[in-house]
């Protein structure tokens, strides 16, 4: 089974922690961490993760901002984007798919269920771990 490598940007340390550590013990997944979008977007042109995991609010460079960066960089344009947000209005979530991202998951998300919505979304079928 190929490890997967999940790149989380996201401002809060308490929220990149958690997300890293649910996907390393669920899902055994590598997870590499940035605090902003500028970062994010550097470390994904870098390191190729195989998904994103964007925080949509963040201070100076939003998550929309950072998506749409990513998605005009052709280092990163082919790298799946699932988007991190508290906010649940339909017209934002069509807002983010037109802009490219795969999916919007919601704060607080489930720690036990992070590395299974991720690899659903993205149909990584037998990348879904049975022992979280």
């Amino acid at each position: 089974m190929e490890i997967k490598r999940i790149l989380v940007i996201d401002d809060e340390p308490d929220i990149r922690e958690i997300a890293s550590m649910s996907l390393k013990i669920t899902n055994r997944w590598t997870v590499l961490m940035a605090a902003s979008g500028p970062e994010g977007i550097a470390i994904a042109a870098t390191e190729q993760p195989d998904a994103i995991l964007l925080d949509v609010i963040m201070p100076e460079v939003d998550g929309l901002a950072t998506l749409k960066a990513l998605k005009a960089n052709p280092l990163t344009q082919h790298i799946p984007v699932l988007l991190l947000t508290a906010t649940v209005r339909v017209a934002t979530h069509q807002q983010y798919a037109a802009l490219g991202a795969k999916a919007v998951l919601l704060k607080p998300f489930d720690p036990g269920q992070l590395g299974y919505q991720i690899a659903r979304v993205l149909s990584w079928q037998n990348e879904v771990s049975s022992h979280a």
